[in-house]
């Protein structure tokens, strides 16, 4: 049997003008992705007389002393308060296991939450209009720590 072999016309370089764009958008997405799950395992609260710094995760900050209302500040469990059970991310991450960034609580305020246990959120509010929401193995121990050193 004879044959002949008729190869297709080599494509114009438009394909490559639209995966090119495509495949650094799913490397940025990946890399945001691998950075959050990094970040769940990393994230730092560094409590001091001048306040807490948040180390760590895309929404690390500073919260002076001064915006901290630590006579409100608690314990909570999350799944049982549905005041501030984490109810819309305005700006954050939420992974499974992982939620951090700017949410609206269930009463309707805001929060920064850096959550990984429910169960066991230190919740702060400020004077600045939100509740900073920190998953520590001991919330009533961290908040006992806070405001023995803000108070110096």
């Amino acid at each position: 049997m004879n044959e002949q072999i008729y190869p297709i016309i080599p494509s114009t370089g438009a394909i490559y003008r639209m995966l090119v764009p495509l495949m650094l958008i799913l490397l940025g997405s990946g890399g945001l992705v691998g950075y959050a799950a990094w970040a769940s395992r990393h994230v730092r609260f560094l409590v001091s007389e001048n306040g807490i710094r948040i180390a760590g995760g895309l929404y690390g900050r500073s919260v002076p002393a001064r915006e901290l209302v630590l006579e409100q500040a608690r314990a909570a469990n999350l799944k049982q308060d549905p005041d501030l059970r984490l109810a819309l991310r305005t700006n954050g991450i939420g992974m499974p296991g992982y939620r951090a960034g700017w949410f609206r609580l269930g009463n309707g305020t805001k929060g920064l939450a850096f959550v990984t246990d429910a169960t066991r959120v230190a919740a702060m509010p400020t004077t600045a209009g939100y509740t900073l929401l920190m998953s520590v193995a001991d919330p009533d121990g961290f908040i006992r720590d806070a405001r023995a050193r803000m108070r110096r």
